[in-house]
């Protein structure tokens, strides 16, 4: 039995033809670290890209929900003496408050 002329020679001979090629296989491991190892890989880039589109949806339900309550804040201005005797049973002096509630 012959020992291998370098210790990888079996491996080599075991790696199908186009990755015998070196510069094949140096263009191949060269693709792997862009697309899984390196820092701004594609795997990377694909991430952010889901967390920017999440977050710009958020964006977008926060603003709905910002004009929401300003129209609310805006109706409550208008209605305030409405919402107090509502709310909080007030009453102007010398005025009976009745509380009617309904059986919803």
């Amino acid at each position: 039995m012959a020992l291998p002329t370098y210790p990888w020679q079996s491996l080599w001979q075991k790696l199908p033809a186009p990755l015998q090629n070196r510069y094949y296989l140096t263009l191949v491991v060269f693709f792997f670290i862009l697309v899984f190892l390196d820092r701004n890989s594609l795997w990377t880039q694909f991430r952010l890209y889901r967390a920017k589109a999440r977050l710009e949806n958020d964006k977008t339900y926060y603003q709905q929900k910002i004009k929401d309550a300003q129209a609310e804040a805006e109706v409550f201005e208008q209605t305030k003496e409405k919402y107090a005797r509502e709310h909080y049973y007030m009453k102007k002096d010398g005025e009976d408050v009745f509380i009617i509630r309904s059986s919803e």
